[in-house]
């Protein structure tokens, strides 16, 4: 009788285990901005807390990049991750992916990780939206709308885009989903 290889076996044995770490929210992978590869959302965020927010290169709340860098600094030695989602849906993202990058990684200096433009809103939205929009009841009725994501993977609050990313409110939901339990 011959023998399986250890290595695929493992893997099997292994894959329910880390499905079940990671929560529905993040089962998903995303391309990541100026790159050609994908973010996997379980991978990377799977027991962290997260703030997800859309964005967009030419839009009045785009100098809240400086402010999203600011409390992912601020808070990311404690575990808390941003993502950034540009997107087009509301008519103010650059047609140019190297021109979304050059705004969030030049301009603003932005650190956190950010994925190709998507689309937010809608039944094309992509499927973390999806999921955050039916977690929170609430659409992104504009660009930077914010969720906060606790360590279990669920959306504990969410911000409209004149919520500055220092406003208290944001702030104290932030702190919420950092003192949150793992799965």
């Amino acid at each position: 009788m011959k023998s399986l290889p250890l290595l695929p076996f493992l893997a099997l044995v292994a894959a329910p285990v880390l499905a079940a770490e990671c929560p529905p929210l993040l089962q998903h992978s995303m391309q990541q901005l100026r790159s050609k590869e994908n973010i996997d959302l379980c991978q990377r965020f799977a027991g962290k807390p997260l703030v997800v927010v859309n964005t967009a290169s030419h839009c009045g709340f785009t100098p809240q990049f400086k402010g999203l860098e600011a409390l992912y600094q601020r808070y990311k030695d404690d575990g808390l991750e941003v993502l950034g989602v540009p997107s087009d849906d509301f008519k103010q993202e650059a047609d140019d992916s190297a021109e979304t990058a050059k705004v969030c990684y030049v301009n603003y200096g932005v650190t956190f990780a950010m994925t190709q433009p998507q689309h937010v809103t809608g039944d094309e939205a992509t499927p973390l939206y999806r999921d955050l929009i039916a977690q929170s009841g609430q659409s992104p009725r504009w660009n930077f709308y914010k969720y906060v994501v606790d360590r279990q993977g669920k959306v504990i609050a969410h911000f409209s885009s004149l919520t500055k990313p220092d406003d208290e409110d944001l702030v104290k939901a932030v702190e919420q989903a950092l003192a949150s339990e793992p799965l």
